[in-house]
This record gives C-alpha cells, sequence and structure tokens, in this order.
C-alpha cells in the first residue's frame, strides 16, 4: 500500500520547537517532490514549505520563513519539518505530500495543491501556553 505518514506532532508552547516526520512506504518517493501544507480549524489547507527530489529547492511560505525548515532523507524515503520559534497561529494540523514532478519550478506551483497527488494523514501540532 502506498502511503504517507505524519508524526511527531503535539502540544508545545509558544517559542518551543517541533521536528515532524513524513514516512513514504509502498514505493519510492526519491523522485518526487515533497510539501507540507497545514489546515487549521474553519481555515482553508495552505501551503507550508516544498522541497526538490534531490533537497537543492526548497520553498516556504511568508508566515513560516525563517523559522521552519524542510529536508529529506531519500535513502530513508523521509521527508521532515522543523519547526523553531513556534507561535499560537501555527496551530494546525499538518500534511504531508507528494508531488506529481520532481522538481518545483516556482512558489506557485510549490503552493499548488492540485499538483499533490498523494496526502499523509496529518498530524496535530497545537501552539498554545
Amino acid at each position: 500500500q502506498v502511503q504517507l505518514v505524519e508524526s511527531g506532532g503535539g502540544l508545545v508552547q509558544p517559542g518551543d520547537s517541533l521536528i515532524l516526520s513524513c514516512a513514504a512506504s509502498g514505493r519510492s518517493f526519491n523522485i518526487y517532490a515533497m510539501g507540507w501544507f497545514r489546515q487549521a480549524p474553519g481555515k482553508e489547507r495552505e501551503f507550508v514549505a516544498a522541497i526538490d527530489w534531490s533537497g537543492g529547492s526548497t520553498y516556504y511560505a511568508d508566515c513560516v520563513k525563517g523559522r521552519f525548515t524542510i529536508s529529506r532523507d531519500n535513502a530513508g524515503n523521509l521527508v521532515y519539518l522543523q519547526m523553531n520559534s513556534l507561535k499560537p497561529e501555527d496551530t494546525a494540523v499538518y500534511y504531508c505530500a507528494s508531488n506529481r514532478n520532481a522538481l518545483i519550478k516556482s512558489m506557485e506551483s510549490a503552493a499548488r495543491t492540485y499538483d499533490y497527488n498523494l496526502w499523509g494523514q496529518g498530524t496535530q501540532v497545537t501552539v498554545s501556553s
């Protein structure tokens, strides 16, 4: 079964850090770009970060730039999201997704949900004091 499974979410305080992991199984995801999205209650799903197949190019939403870092371990079929200086507004369910393409050519294409054809179930991140 081809699937993505996120882990690492939890309840943290403002200013804390978390590392989310996305484990891919069922086939190799090494040739696909990957992304992280999030959805807060009552809001639409929004783009967070993306990385191309090699890890050479990354893209970030303005609201997380400088605080979050996306990376990947192709040998282990893993994608990570390092989240630092967390804020209450980062509270959401975070989803890992596999892109149809290996390369991401622009910020616009990185954020286009249509280009992601496999999604995980999500992991909850709650930032609260």
